[in-house]
């Protein structure tokens, strides 16, 4: 089986990605953010990095789905922390609306994303974590990563939008939607088990 986490920034996907892979003991896969030598430089400066920043997480992803596809046949399950839709539909999207990625960059970078996703599978489930504003900047502001001290409220407006238009004509396969805008599954157990009991419902039909 193979979970993908999909939401804004300051959703909550990597804690709820490490928590359910320790729950199901599967393999885990998370967003490079650490070691990206682009990341700080694109919030400071988008329109100068915004092309580099997204065909880094473009090649990370492609990369990633290909050892998902290993691990499988090993016949063990993962949880993914973003998917590489996310990438074209939402991020290298939303950028190349707002002004902040040249025509010419955004139709280059098309152009890898579609010579790539033939070569990936979609996951058996993809859970969306919608959160409103005000959830995403306060986990924002408490996990306190400082080269997230520029992202601009108007940007993670955008990216809701985003996310909210792909997820409504999202056809790959499963899809659950939870809403953790009243949900804390890093200090309440009884939340955890909650989007546990979804996920089963969803995938196996269990209640």
């Amino acid at each position: 089986m193979h979970i993908a986490i999909v939401g804004n920034i300051g959703a909550g996907k990597t804690t709820l990605a490490n928590k359910l892979a320790h729950h199901f003991n599967w393999e885990v896969f998370l967003e490079d953010v650490d070691d990206n030598p682009y990341l700080k430089d694109f919030y400071d400066d988008m329109p100068r990095w915004a092309f580099h920043l997204q065909v880094y997480f473009l090649n990370s992803r492609f990369r990633q789905t290909q050892r998902i596809k290993k691990i499988q046949t090993a016949n063990k399950g993962v949880i993914q922390d973003r998917t590489i839709y996310e990438d074209a539909h939402i991020f290298a999207t939303n950028l190349h609306q707002s002004g902040l990625m040249a025509e010419r960059d955004y139709n280059n970078y098309r152009g890898l994303f579609d010579s790539m996703i033939s070569m990936v599978d979609p996951p058996d489930l993809l859970l969306y974590l919608r959160a409103d504003l005000s959830k995403l900047i306060q986990q924002i502001e408490r996990r306190n990563r400082d080269y997230e001290n520029n992202i601009k409220i108007e940007y993670l407006k955008h990216l809701n939008e985003h996310y909210e238009q792909w997820i409504g004509s999202y056809k790959e396969g499963k899809l659950l939607i939870i809403d953790v805008n009243n949900l804390d599954y890093v200090n309440n157990p009884e939340d955890l088990g909650l989007v546990i009991e979804r996920i089963n419902s969803t995938l196996f039909g269990l209640f």
